[in-house]
């Protein structure tokens, strides 16, 4: 069974049990209305109606003859309309007997089965005894009645009896009514309530196809028309947020495995040079070279660099693989003003026709790994010199906030595309031409800035210089009682 035709079995029950309960106590309130009635009638009527018969029994002369009695209007005061009157004696002989208002009518209603020895009201004003009655045709109309003694102390009994004829038709037709005012209503209802479950339920339909499009392998698929303010549209924007966030990561992960595969690719490239070289040297080897001493020593002087480039490339990516994974670092005070200025110092010694400057606040102390940190400001200098003309000079400046230290590192060469911003910092990515192989490096030393800063929770981007160069900035959290944390903000230029 469907959720809608549940909510809607449910509303509809929910609304029939009320009706019913409305309709049961409508009937019940009327019936007892109307018997209160009748029976107010009844206690007034048994010394009017005693009174006629006394009066008919005297012109008939004849007792239970039925002969027709004619009384005056002013006689059969007090006398609800059909009612049945019986006089008996003591031994329960009819003395006398009719219909009062129907005297005149050719028809009269069958008369009711009154019992030999009815309950007798000794004050029917103040302690009345009712009772009903049957008839004695097939319409089968019902009576209420009462019984009481005769007024004159003869021991005589006098039966009123009251037809139900009006109340029962009148209740009848209040159940017609009520069943058919039901019906239509519950009909009327259920129609409106479908209407209303299916146009509220209508998200959860455009879910499920949703769903199924998501299955197909579909991931853009959204809710669309959500309503925030209903519990279906909440569960359809937390559906979108939910389909957002999952296409986000599949979007992540699929970057993901692309730069492995292009970084396992890179990799096995520039390791399958040296590893060619070193094969090709070695084969010299064999084909005569070992009994040639200068071009021996010319062989194994290109294996032994080939091996030594091929031991900065498996370290430096054994350190890439490390950060990685998230790897411990030392946690240490250090000041990076000195790590910086040491950087400096050596740079200048191995690149003397350069001009190197230095501007430093003073001691800048965070927590770190200061060999890192040093080869992170190693390889920005490495960088600035490996890539710009010769004899461009390079400023490495340091600026201190409450919350972090800052390197900065600005070179004035052919600087870098706006759209390989975003990506130089990734391992053997190279912006241009100028920065291949031929020109120094494999694309690893960025990389490894990039991942030693995020491993001390810093930043690292690069952005122009205003001149046409490049500024490389690292920023690094201080361990300061307090400090916020820098990620989302923009580095400070200068």
């Amino acid at each position: 069974m469907t959720l809608r035709l549940r909510l809607l079995l449910v509303l509809v029950g929910i609304v029939a049990a009320g009706l019913i309960v409305a309709d049961v106590v409508t009937y019940t309130s009327l019936r007892s209305y109307l018997f209160s009635q009748v029976d107010q009638q009844l206690q007034n009527a048994p010394q009017p109606v005693e009174h006629a018969l006394t009066l008919c029994a005297r012109q008939t002369n004849f007792p239970g003859s039925g002969n027709q009695c004619s009384l005056p209007a002013s006689d059969l005061g007090g006398i609800p309309q059909g009612t049945f009157g019986q006089l008996r004696d003591a031994n329960g002989n009819i003395i006398y007997q009719g219909f009062f208002s129907f005297l005149q009518s050719s028809t009269q209603p069958a008369k009711p089965v009154l019992p030999s020895s009815p309950p007798i009201s000794s004050d029917p004003s103040q302690n009345p005894t009712l009772f009903g009655v049957s008839s004695s045709g097939a319409d089968s109309l019902g009576y209420r009645a009462i019984a009481t003694q005769a007024s004159d102390g003869s021991g005589d009994v006098v039966i009123v009896a009251v037809p139900l004829a009006g109340e029962n038709q009148t209740l009848g037709r209040l159940l017609l009514i009520e069943v058919l005012v039901t019906l239509a209503v519950l009909a009327v209802l259920g129609g409106l309530a479908w209407w209303v479950v299916r146009r509220g339920l209508r998200p959860l339909d455009q879910m499920a196809t949703t769903a199924g499009a998501i299955a197909a392998g579909d991931l853009s698929q959204r809710v669309v028309d959500v309503d925030a303010r209903t519990e279906v549209g909440k569960l359809g924007a937390a559906l979108n947020t939910m389909l957002s966030e999952i296409e986000q990561a599949f979007a992540a992960r699929t970057a993901s495995e692309e730069r492995l595969r292009r970084f396992l690719a890179d990799a096995s490239h520039e390791l399958r040079t040296p590893l060619t070289s070193i094969r090709g040297y070695a084969e010299l080897f064999d084909r005569g070279t070992r009994d040639r001493p200068e071009d021996l020593a010319t062989s194994m002087r290109h294996i032994r660099e080939d091996a030594n480039r091929m031991s900065v490339l498996v370290d430096d990516l054994l350190l890439l693989a490390r950060l990685d994974r998230q790897r411990p670092l030392a946690h240490d005070q250090v000041d990076l003003a000195e790590i910086a200025a040491a950087a400096v110092d050596a740079a200048r010694v191995a690149a003397p026709e350069r001009t190197i400057s230095l501007d430093s606040p003073g001691a800048a102390s965070v927590i770190g790994d200061a060999d890192r940190l040093r080869q992170a400001v190693d390889n920005l200098l490495g960088n600035a010199i490996q890539h710009t003309p010769p004899g461009t000079p390079i400023e490495v400046r340091l600026h201190t906030e409450p919350a972090a230290v800052g390197v900065e590192v600005t070179d004035h060469g052919p600087g870098i595309p706006a759209e390989e911003r975003e990506l130089i910092f990734e391992p053997f990515h190279r912006a241009d031409p100028s920065r291949a192989r031929s020109s120094g490096g494999v694309g690893l030393g960025l990389a490894i800035v990039s991942a030693i800063t995020r491993a001390h929770g810093g930043r690292v981007g690069v952005v122009s210089n205003g001149s046409g160069g490049a500024r490389f900035w690292v920023q690094i959290p201080r361990p300061l009682a307090g400090s916020h944390s820098l990620v989302g903000e923009t580095p400070p230029v200068h």
